[in-house]
């Protein structure tokens, strides 16, 4: 089917009311603290053989840290001030902490799904330091302030990474776009098919409209779950137990049609910013490098799941490999990693989406689609790169830099001086084996258990401390972040 013509231009709504301030967020989200004056003397030196700046392949070099900020980044060699603590890496690699803009947390109302103290122990252990939380899966959804300031009050004393957090576009909260935009929230997540859950309906057509030309007027930005409900509807549906059948109800041309309607929508709204979320399906890839090339506003992500796992490989009944989009053929795989190459893709994120083992039951028409992956993306994703002869720092620019600049988080991403001294200890060379009992998700569900992965998290930092080291995680001392203006 096509989609729905455009509807009539219609006058812009009137400016909805701004937020008013609540002390509460103030206490959730302390202040970052200001970058050290010129002069002022490091207090930590990190030494590694192997640094991933942001130009070039690894290399020797130390970064220097003074309060919670990278002051330097220095030659290998490079003298400690008298009073500076030291630590030296060796040949373990020192990265940027990764920055993750895809997860669902399902707090509150789901945290027996996950929740924020386990996510963020498991972003924790897999080098994650800054996570964004997607506004559905929990209840309410944060798709107005008062659900945002709810979902803050949660996540505040309870985070072990910095967190940040979506809005959601929904039919009905036009008016609510701005006082979230307003109220720090870092872009709105929309679907254009139905999402699993019934308080987080679909954007039509018409609705898709509505939204960019409210985001356009104050430079919002939209991440967009691009599957076509028309070509969903028409695609064969049997419920049982083989994957081949639930790969067919979810057809490359629902998420190639998709994204053409959300592509045309953006161009009828000058400055409007869109995301395509969780790319699975390589024939969107010729339209969003078209629409680059032309000069649209818009990114593209995919996932870990993608990169690493393909549909020959999915065993009948095993519905922890299901997700929506799904996991599709090697050659499809192949594509995408080209396009990670050439920029067509920008992001590698987890897009966690984790529930309880019940709801996973051995028919893929009914079990929940979502794939448990937080503290698994790093190796996953550096096991399949290194097998395909991409560097390491090329993954690391795709999982830290990449989904910090979409998000807008200046301070992340990147080892340079006036960044967060957030980092990872990365071991590129050790191996393990994948224990689904042994990670630090709420639950035990993951379509990576028994894989062997390679690359190790030996420690994670966030602004110049350690959250995580070999199994064991320090106090809470995440923050929760807003969009800067």
């Amino acid at each position: 089917m096509t989609a729905a013509p455009p509807p009539a231009p219609r006058p812009a709504p009137p400016p909805a009311p701004r937020p008013t301030p609540d002390p509460a967020d103030d206490r959730a989200a302390p202040r970052r603290r200001p970058a050290p004056g010129p002069g002022a003397a490091p207090d930590l030196l990190l030494r590694s053989t192997r640094t991933v700046l942001p130009e070039g392949p690894p290399r020797p070099a130390a970064v220097a840290v003074t309060g919670q900020v990278i002051s330097a980044v220095l030659p290998y060699d490079s003298a400690a001030p008298e009073g500076c603590r030291v630590l030296d890496l060796g040949d373990d690699a020192l990265l940027p902490g990764l920055v993750d803009t895809h997860v669902h947390v399902n707090d509150p109302g789901r945290a027996h799904w996950e929740g924020f103290p386990s996510a963020t122990r498991a972003a924790a252990a897999g080098g994650i330091t800054t996570l964004v939380d997607m506004p559905l899966n929990s209840l309410p959804p944060t798709t107005t302030v008062d659900h945002l300031r709810r979902k803050r009050e949660v996540a505040g004393p309870r985070a072990h990474i910095d967190v940040g957090f979506w809005g959601g576009a929904i039919p009905g909260n036009a008016d609510h776009l701005r006082p979230l935009h307003e109220a720090g929230v870092f872009g709105f997540k929309c679907f254009l098919s139905p999402s699993g859950v019934d308080e987080f309906p679909p954007l039509d057509a018409a609705g898709l409209d509505t939204a960019l030309g409210t985001l356009a007027t104050f430079g919002g930005l939209l991440l967009v779950h691009a599957e076509d409900p028309h070509h969903l509807d028409a695609a064969p549906r049997h419920a049982g137990p083989r994957y081949r059948d639930f790969l067919a109800s979810r057809p490359h041309a629902a998420e190639r049609e998709a994204v053409r309607l959300l592509l045309e929508t953006a161009a009828r709204h000058p400055g409007a910013r869109v995301h395509v979320l969780h790319v699975s399906s390589a024939d969107v890839l010729p339209l969003i490098a078209e629409a680059k090339a032309a000069g649209a506003r818009v990114t593209a992500e995919t996932c870990p799941h993608f990169l690493t796992l393909t549909a020959e490989e999915v065993p009948d009944g095993a519905t922890e490999f299901k997700c929506c989009p799904p996991i599709r053929e090697a050659a499809n795989q192949d594509a995408l990693w080209q396009a990670l190459a050439d920029g067509t893709l920008d992001c590698v994120v987890s897009d966690h989406s984790p529930s309880t083992a019940d709801l996973k039951t051995p028919d893929f028409a009914d079990a929940w689609g979502g794939i448990s992956s937080l503290q698994l993306g790093l190796p996953a994703v550096w096991t399949a790169a290194e097998h395909r002869g991409t560097g390491l720092a090329d993954v690391v620019r795709r999982m830290s830099a990449a989904p910090a600049a979409l998000a807008g988080l200046t301070t992340k991403g990147a080892l340079a001086p006036g960044k967060d001294a957030d980092f990872t200890v990365f071991a590129p060379e050790a191996v393990f084996t994948v224990e689904p009992a042994r990670l630090h998700h709420r639950n035990a569900v993951t379509a990576y258990a028994g894989r062997t992965l390679r690359g190790v998290v030996r420690s994670t930092w966030l602004r110049g401390q350690r959250t995580y080291e070999e199994g064991k995680f320090g106090e809470p001392a995440g923050r929760l972040l807003r969009r800067e203006p």
